[in-house]
């Protein structure tokens, strides 16, 4: 009786199985869909970081030719305020 009683309240392998595969489904579709997140931000990650590094070359661009353009400026202020020499 004891025996009988103990077994009684077991589950066997295929009910807890079928009691499971929702529940197994649903973490499956939440790992792939975890992973696509996870490929899209390395994605984004990736694109950011070669647009900053863009950002810094052209930095480094625009301060090269504003140091040309004031060399240019100061070329320009020394020779209008040097007087004129009249042509013959």
């Amino acid at each position: 009786m004891i025996g009988a009683a103990s077994l009684g309240g077991c589950a066997t392998k295929s009910y807890v199985r079928e009691q499971i595969a929702p529940v197994s489904a649903r973490v499956d579709t939440l790992e792939s869909r975890l992973q696509q997140t996870d490929g899209t931000a390395r994605q984004a990650l990736a694109e950011a970081q070669a647009a900053s590094a863009q950002t810094q070359g052209n930095g480094q661009r625009l301060d090269q030719l504003n140091g040309r353009v004031d060399t240019i400026d100061q070329r320009l202020q020394a020779q209008e305020s040097r007087p004129k020499r009249a042509r013959n």
